[in-house]
């Protein structure tokens, strides 16, 4: 149990800028890190009565020294607000994780009782190169010196694998229908949210359907997955607050406008070695199962929950780690409707990364975000019920290939 009470509040999400959005033209000039952090920080930092409180800033960003050739992060902390000067600000660095380790940064700030107040924010902006070199880059998220075995697009080439060994122990048929699934609710969830990078996408259910159930083509792209299976591209930033409770007062925030730390986990695997299994996501399933052993909960008190689908066999994989369904049946469970904003347990209900994007600096903190807006009925149009008896969210996110993993339990504050 944790020592003191911690609680999150004043998120913001920036537009999840990329292909997609009717807005993007990379042949245009686009807002860059600085404009996306301050536009974040800010964002947070308007929902509070006392902004002094936020005594810290701590920024997750993956790479922006190679996609912006910008270092020091820490640095942007005054230009976000003049507030910041002479203040702390650190950034944190744990590939797609980057993210969830400024939250679990911000988190452990507070619960040491060093300040009562700090900014979680991530941020990535990465359509600064064309797709191939991006691949290059984003492969600095496993052992670097896998590269030159690896595929052209190697971290597609990663999960393509997974992607082929469960087909091959399950059914192709199986996985590309349960893929197919994944992909339009991602679709259907981010129209229902207009910073998602697909919002503006309306295609009807038979094109997403058409798209999504081509079968890989390897001599184009990767062998086990298409397009559709992936995250997007994308530039972006997220902000939360994280509060003790009189850091929360102080800050002039009502409870309920809040939402309740219960309980996280914060894990990493051997980078240098390959996964076990590839029909498991072992790390992932250990921190979601300390996660749920220290908040004293199963996952049947969970109302919703952000997962980290950087490519669509990820999210089953993910909901198997879960226990939701056995090995080999969480396609199945997914084609059922499970994972939908109706189903047993609604998953990415802004279109996760396969719809709403994938900033991969920012996620973590988007997740977070987006748990706090379901939690405390501020998702507007994405909004689903929050049953009384199922009071509780989760979000997973990951860093590389099951390597770095932080997993959030939250509570609705009554």
């Amino acid at each position: 149990m944790l020592p003191k009470k911690i609680y999150l509040a004043a998120g913001y999400n920036t537009i999840s800028m990329g292909s997609g959005r009717k807005e993007f033209n990379p042949k245009l000039e686009r807002p860059g890190l600085k404009e996306y952090m301050r536009e974040a920080g800010r964002g947070c930092l308007d929902q509070l009565s006392n902004k002094s409180i936020i005594d810290e800033v701590v920024i997750g960003n993956f790479m922006a020294a190679r996609f912006n050739k910008q270092g020091n992060l820490p640095g942007f902390a005054p230009f976000i607000d003049k507030m910041f000067l002479h203040k702390s600000a650190v950034s944190v660095e744990g590939a797609c994780c980057s993210g969830g380790l400024a939250l679990f940064s911000a988190i452990k700030s507070v619960l040491s009782g060093t300040l009562e107040a700090s900014m979680a924010l991530g941020v990535e902006v990465q359509n600064t190169v064309k797709a191939i070199y991006g691949a290059d880059i984003l492969a600095g998220a496993a052992c670097f010196e896998d590269r030159k075995s690896g595929h052209a697009y190697f971290f597609p080439g990663q999960f393509s694998l997974r992607a082929e060994s469960y087909s091959k122990a399950y059914g192709a048929d199986y996985f590309r229908e349960a893929a197919c699934k994944w992909y339009i609710n991602a679709i259907e969830n981010a129209r229902l949210c207009h910073t998602a990078q697909e919002y503006q996408n309306n295609k009807s259910y038979e094109d997403l359907r058409k798209f999504a159930m081509t079968r890989p083509n390897g001599s184009v792209f990767v062998d086990g997955l298409n397009l559709a299976d992936c995250s997007k591209v994308s530039d972006g930033a997220s902000s939360i607050g994280v509060f003790s409770e009189e850091g929360l007062k102080q800050a002039g925030i009502d409870k309920k406008d809040s939402v309740e730390l219960i309980s996280f986990a914060q894990v990493v695997r051997d980078i240098t070695q390959i996964p076990e299994d590839y029909n498991k996501l072992s790390t992932i399933k250990f921190a979601i199962e300390k996660a749920l052993k220290e908040a004293k909960i199963s996952i049947d008190k969970l109302a919703t929950i952000e997962l980290h689908d950087c490519f669509s066999v990820a999210g089953i994989l993910i909901v198997e780690a879960l226990g939701y369904a056995d090995q080999g049946k969480g396609a199945q469970f997914v084609i059922d409707g499970h994972t939908s904003r109706k189903g047993k347990i609604p998953v990415n209900t802004t279109g996760g990364l396969v719809g709403w994007g994938h900033p991969t600096g920012a996620t973590g903190v988007h997740q977070a975000v987006t748990i706090w807006q379901q939690l405390t009925g501020k998702a507007e149009k994405a909004q689903i019920e929050i049953p009384s008896d199922k009071p509780y969210g989760m979000s997973i996110n990951m860093g590389g290939d099951d390597v770095t993993v932080f997993v959030t339990i939250y509570k609705k504050v009554e």
